[in-house]
C-alpha cells in the first residue's frame, strides 16, 4: 500500500448532547479499500461527516493529505457520495452526462466559458463507470444501480483520489450490487483510487474490501478482511451476552442489522 492519506487521532463527536463516536483512531493508506460496518446508530455516517468537516469534533484531530477537513488544499481531492445522492426528485430533469458534469463545476469556474478539460473529465468518468450507453438518458429512467454509478461518476469527474461512500448498496438488486462492487474494486486496483465505504452489508464487505472496521461508538475491530471475526466473536467484542447458557450460534450470511 501507499503512503497514509487519512489520519484520525482520538476523534470524538457529540450530537444533540450525546456522544456518538469516541476515541476513534484510524489511518488509511493510499490504494486501500476500507469497509466500515456496524449496527444502525453505531456512528458510521457520523464518522464520515466528521471526516468531511460537516460535523465538528468534540475532541481529537482529522487530517486528510496532511490537511484538516474543509481545507482549500483538499479541493478536488475528495469525492463524496452520500446516502441520498442517487435519490434525485423525479421532477429534476438531468441526463447522466449533465449530472456528471456537475462534478466539474465549482465556485471558481461556474461562470467560466472555457472548457478547461472538463469535457474530457466527464467522458473519462462516464467510461470508467460503464455508462456510455445511457449518457444521454434522463436520470429518472435509470435503474437504482445505474443511478449509483452515475453519482459515483460525478465524484470521479472531480478527479478525486479519495472516495467516501455512505451506504451505496441500499435499494439496488443483487446484480447491480455485484456490478457496483466490481467497479469499486477496479477503481482501486486499476485507477489507484482510495475508497472508504460505509455499508450494513457485512457479506458484501467481506467479499470486496481489503480491510474492515467494525464501528459501534468506538472501533471494536480493525484489520484485514480475512481476519474479520465470526458473529459469535463479534458479539463478544460488542459485549452482548446471550439469554441462554453458552453462545447462540449464528450464520454470517444471515446477519442483518
Amino acid at each position: 500500500m501507499g503512503k497514509p492519506i487519512l489520519d484520525v487521532c482520538d476523534l470524538s463527536v457529540v450530537r444533540s448532547g450525546r456522544i456518538i463516536i469516541k476515541d476513534i483512531c484510524l489511518t488509511i493508506n493510499e490504494g486501500e479499500f476500507v469497509g466500515i460496518v456496524g449496527p444502525n446508530g453505531s456512528g458510521k455516517s457520523t464518522f464520515l461527516l466528521a471526516l468531511l468537516g460537516i460535523l465538528k469534533a468534540r475532541s481529537g484531530t482529522v487530517e486528510i493529505y496532511g490537511n484538516p477537513p474543509m481545507s482549500r488544499k483538499l479541493h478536488r481531492r475528495i469525492g463524496w457520495v452520500s446516502q441520498a445522492a442517487a435519490n434525485l426528485p423525479k421532477e429534476v430533469k438531468l441526463t447522466v452526462r449533465e449530472l456528471v458534469r456537475l462534478g466539474t463545476i465549482n465556485s471558481s469556474n461556474m461562470f467560466d466559458w472555457y472548457d478547461n478539460g472538463r469535457h474530457e473529465r466527464v467522458d473519462k468518468a462516464i467510461k470508467m463507470t460503464g455508462l456510455e450507453n445511457v449518457e444521454n438518458t434522463d436520470i429518472s429512467r435509470l435503474s437504482g444501480g445505474q443511478r449509483q454509478r452515475a453519482v459515483i461518476a460525478r465524484a470521479l469527474a472531480t478527479e478525486a483520489d479519495f472516495i467516501l461512500l455512505d451506504e451505496p448498496l441500499v435499494g439496488i438488486d443483487r446484480d447491480s450490487r455485484n456490478s457496483l462492487l466490481k467497479l469499486l474494486d477496479q477503481l482501486c486496483h486499476e485507477e489507484g483510487k482510495t475508497i472508504l465505504m460505509v455499508s450494513h452489508d457485512l457479506a458484501a464487505m467481506r467479499k470486496t474490501a481489503h480491510r474492515m472496521v467494525f464501528l459501534e461508538e468506538s472501533i471494536r475491530f480493525d484489520g484485514p478482511t480475512s481476519d474479520f471475526p465470526d458473529l459469535n466473536r463479534l458479539a463478544d467484542l460488542r459485549g452482548i451476552d446471550g439469554p441462554h447458557d453458552g453462545h447462540q450460534k449464528f450464520e454470517d450470511d444471515n446477519w442483518e442489522e
